[in-house]
This record gives C-alpha cells, sequence and structure tokens, in this order.
C-alpha cells in the first residue's frame, strides 16, 4: 500500500467499501429472515456476530481515502469471516455460511492464491468445527460450501488479475499516447518556430479552398494582398496590367491550380509597391484523400526594382549607341570604297568595319530585348501568309558566306514548302540567330542541316550542327537572358547571351515553342515548331 499510486489506493478503497455495504446489507437481510423464521438459537451470540461486522464497515467508512492502512485491506475481510462464523453457531439451520461469498470475493482478488487458500481453510475448519454440534448434523453443504468459496475466490482472483492487466495496459497505452502527443506537440512548436523564423511566406491550403496553416512571414507579405483593401490592387508581371480577384495566385491557389514562380505586383502604379514571387504545389494524398496545397510566397520587391533599374541602364546606353555605331559603320564602307587605299590601310579598316557590325549586332539584340521585357512596352507581331521555306532559304543565302569562311557547309536539302501566318521578319529574326549559332559553335569542316516540314497543322524547323554540343547541365538555361556556357565564356567565340532568349520569345510570341536536344561533342539540334494558322495576338513577353 505504501508504494502504491493515489490512483491505486483510491481504487483499493473503493472497493473494500463496496465490499463492506454490500455485505452489512446482506447481514441485515439475514438477520430479519433468520429472526422472522425463530431460527435463532443463541441471540447474543447472533447480535455480536452481526455487530462486528457493523463495525468493520463502519470503519472502513470512516476511513480517509488517502489513509487507508494496509492491515484493514486484510483485517477487515478476515474479522468477517470469524463473525459470520459465530452468527452460524447461533443459527446453525439459517444458512448463513453463504455470507462468507463476500469475503471470499475480496481475498481473492486482493490476495491472490493465498488468499482462495486462506478464506477456504478458515471456512472448512469453522465449518468442521460445528459439524460436531449436536445442532449442525454432517449434511452436502459441509462439504459443498468450501467449495464454493474456493471457486468464488478463486474466480475473483482471476477476474482481478486480468482486470489489473487490462489496466496496466491501457496506463502503458495511456503514456505512450501522451508521450506521442507532447513529441507531436514539440515538433509542431518546432515547425512554427521554422515557419516564423524564415523570410518567405508559407500557406497550407485545404482540399475545401480554407486556410489552414500560416506563418507571421505570410500575414506580414499578405497584408499588402488584402482585397478589401484599395490600394492592394493586383497587377500582373508587367506592373500594369490588373488583375481580376478571381486570377490572384492565392485565388488560384484555392481552386487547385498549380503554377511556379507567378510575379504580381500589389499596390497602384507610382505609389508604394510590392512585388511577390508566388508558387502553388499540391501536397501528396494520403488513402485517396486531397491533401490540398502549399503556397509560397517571395518579396521580391528589391530584386524586380534593381532588374528594371539595370535594363533600363542598358536599354538607354545601347540606344545612345546606336547611332555613332550607324555613322562610323557609314563612314567605314565610304572609305573602303575607295580604290586607292594601301592594302595594309584596307586590311585594318575591314578589321574596324568588322568589329563595328558586331557591336551593332549586340546593341541591336540588347535592344530587342529591352523591347521584349516583361516590364517594357513590348513588341507586336504583324502576322501575314508567307511560305516560311522561303524565309528560312532567305537566311542560309545569308549565312552561306560566313560559314564557307570558317570551312563549314549548310545543307537545306529537306526545306520543304510549308505556308503559314507568321511575321516574317521577326521569323527571319529566330532562323537568322540559330544559323548564327550553328556556323559559330561548330567546327571547321563542320555541316549544318537545315530542314523544315510539317506535322498535322504544326511548321517544324530544325536547325542541327555537329559540333561542341551543350552539357546536360545547360541546357536548361541557354534560353536565359545574358547566358554564356563556360566554355563559351572561356574560348574566343563572342556573343551577348540573348540572342537564344529573343528567339524563344518570338517564337512564342507566334504561339509555338523552341526546344533544343544536345550531346557534348556530338553538336546540337534547335527545332522550331509553329501552328501553321497562327495562334498569337499582339504581346509582350512576361518571362
Amino acid at each position: 500500500m505504501s508504494g502504491s499510486s493515489p490512483s491505486e489506493r483510491l481504487g483499493l478503497h473503493r472497493s473494500l467499501l463496496t465490499s463492506q455495504l454490500l455485505q452489512a446489507s446482506a447481514t441485515v437481510l439475514a438477520a430479519a429472515v433468520t429472526l422472522a423464521l425463530g431460527q435463532i438459537r443463541d441471540v447474543t451470540l447472533f447480535l455480536t456476530g452481526a455487530g462486528i461486522i457493523f463495525a468493520c464497515a463502519a470503519l472502513v467508512v470512516l476511513t480517509a481515502r488517502e489513509a487507508l492502512p494496509a492491515w484493514l485491506v486484510i483485517a477487515a475481510p478476515v474479522i468477517d469471516i470469524v463473525a459470520i462464523g459465530v452468527m452460524r453457531e447461533s443459527a446453525p439451520v439459517a444458512g448463513i455460511g453463504l455470507l462468507w461469498a463476500f469475503p471470499a470475493v475480496w481475498l481473492g482478488s486482493v490476495c491472490g492464491i493465498a488468499g482462495v487458500v486462506g478464506v477456504t481453510a478458515s471456512a472448512s475448519a469453522i465449518i468442521t468445527y460445528q459439524a460436531f454440534d449436536e445442532a449442525q448434523r454432517i449434511a452436502a453443504s459441509t462439504f459443498v460450501l468450501p467449495f464454493t468459496l474456493a471457486a468464488l475466490a478463486t474466480m475473483s482472483h482471476f477476474a482481478a488479475r486480468r482486470t489489473r492487466a487490462q489496466r496496466s495496459l491501457l496506463e502503458d497505452q495511456s503514456a505512450e499516447l501522451r508521450r506521442s502527443l507532447e513529441r507531436s506537440r514539440r515538433q509542431g512548436d518546432l515547425v512554427t518556430e521554422v515557419l516564423d523564423a524564415v523570410d518567405f511566406g508559407v500557406i497550407r491550403i485545404t482540399a475545401e479552398g480554407e486556410y489552414a496553416v500560416s506563418n507571421e512571414a505570410h500575414a506580414r507579405l499578405q497584408a499588402s494582398a488584402d482585397p478589401l483593401t484599395p490600394s492592394s490592387a493586383a497587377f500582373s508581371a508587367d506592373g500594369i496590367t490588373p488583375l481580376e480577384p478571381d486570377k490572384t495566385p492565392l485565388a488560384r491557389a484555392r481552386s487547385g491550380e498549380v503554377f511556379e514562380g507567378e510575379l504580381v505586383w500589389y499596390g497602384v502604379p507610382g505609389e508604394d509597391r510590392r512585388a511577390l514571387n508566388v508558387t502553388a504545389r499540391r501536397l501528396p494524398s494520403h488513402d485517396g484523400v486531397d491533401s490540398g496545397s502549399v503556397v509560397v510566397s517571395r518579396d521580391v520587391t528589391a530584386e524586380e526594382l534593381a532588374l528594371r533599374a539595370r535594363e533600363d541602364l542598358v536599354a538607354s546606353v545601347s540606344h545612345e549607341r546606336r547611332t555613332p555605331l550607324t555613322s562610323i559603320i557609314g563612314y567605314l564602307e565610304l572609305a573602303l570604297d575607295d580604290d586607292d587605299l594601301a592594302p595594309a590601310t584596307r586590311e585594318q579598316l575591314e578589321i574596324a568595319e568588322r568589329n563595328a557590325t558586331r557591336l551593332r549586332e549586340l546593341v541591336a539584340d540588347i535592344l530587342a530585348m529591352s523591347a521584349a521585357s516583361r516590364h517594357g512596352v513590348g513588341f507586336a507581331l504583324n502576322p501575314a501568309v508567307a511560305d516560311v521555306a522561303e524565309i528560312v532559304e532567305s537566311a542560309v543565302t545569308s549565312a552561306a558566306p560566313r560559314a564557307a569562311a570558317h570551312g563549314i557547309r549548310i545543307d537545306a536539302t529537306d526545306v520543304r514548302a510549308c505556308p503559314a501566318v507568321v511575321d516574317a521578319h521577326r521569323l527571319r529574326q529566330v532562323v537568322d540567330n540559330l544559323l548564327s549559332n550553328a556556323v559559330k559553335y561548330n567546327h571547321r569542316d563542320g555541316v549544318v542541316t537545315v530542314s523544315v516540314g510539317r506535322e498535322d497543322d504544326t511548321v517544324v524547323i530544325s536547325v542541327a550542327d555537329d559540333g561542341q554540343g551543350i552539357s546536360a547541365n545547360e541546357q536548361g538555361r541557354i534560353f536565359e537572358r545574358f547566358f554564356r556556357a563556360d566554355e563559351v565564356r572561356n574560348s574566343s567565340v563572342h556573343g551577348s547571351g540573348l540572342g537564344l532568349a529573343i528567339s524563344r520569345d518570338i517564337v512564342r510570341a507566334h504561339g509555338g515553342d523552341i526546344t533544343v536536344r544536345s550531346e557534348p561533342g556530338a553538336g546540337s539540334v534547335f527545332t522550331v515548331r509553329l501552328p501553321q494558322k497562327g495562334g498569337a495576338a499582339p504581346w509582350s513577353s512576361t518571362r
């Protein structure tokens, strides 16, 4: 008892109290019936036994739950056994021995096998002693009653042991559940602390479109994106085109849409604004149940403003360079037309003209990229029916002299007539750029293969070379602005890193796309696919 927990002592006290009260009630009933039938031989002895039972019950009732002494747990049922024996002695034929069932059940459940043996031995001893009394003859109950008491005590013992095992199991499970809940709580607190520590917003959206989890950064970033606030109007990546409420990133994510790196401006142009880069991804489902999605937003205002400033500066400087470059090239061409030039002077002027022309092409690329930037005015296509084969053949004719100077052959035998609705000038710019790269990055005696064909309602232009190729890591970046491969930067081949980016924007403006397939040392194949009937409207790049 001293090592028992408070809950165990409370349960033991409650069980003992119940047993004693039930036994006292049964004793009252037995006394009343025995008295009514006139079966009491010695009233004083009978009342003495009953009084002892009532005294034990009163003692248990008056004992505090938390102060239940260990001796009382055993002493109370033992005293009851003796008291019932006294009552049975005073009323031999009244069947008072049945009251032994109460202490038998209690001792069997509390004391185990020792209690079973003790109650059986005590009852058997009393019954045997009383069997030699003249008033109590040996009968069937003399043998059946001890066995019955032993059986009751044994069943009580096994039932109590099973109950204790179940209680122990439940307590272990409850403790494990508490530990699991504590671990889950600590993990939840850790995740919350980590999410609140980062500078990008995170929010989880349930399958029903409700906001489930968000961090402090999300609340801070989305404070300016409250649709109820007039100054939080949303604009697309160009910062000018307004977005409808159902087209904002959060609205699209709530409807189940998935997107990557969407740029949205919040705030009216000309005022304090904020640019957010937003990504929405679906969460993996469990057991076929939709887990919703997670939205990550990042403040990129500083980066976007820096990009704008850089591109504005580059465009401004490039524009200022174009006029003097045109004048320089014009005067160089006039000077080269003089037949009286000395060979050495002519050679020097030709070098100056080539470098000035290359510089003018670089300026043109920069200006074109500025026009197609995500925050610029944008260029509009002028589509019309044209034969794509003629456009490609014209570009091949222009590139042939330069290719021949590098010992490279251009094979255009697979160019087929394919009429389509395109902007011939812009498409010629794309083909020129692909041919220029194929020649520039090819080896001497190499071959550039050009083809034009049709696949269903799509016009396919292919430009292949057998040059140095592009590594797998760099293929995903070659269409980025100003990107140049490491091998190219370390070589003598010059370029701005803008040509492919411009070409892709032009092709996408037509409603098509441009892809690359390449292996290092095995050359590259650039493929342009365009809808034959045209699929573009006036366009500006949103990158």
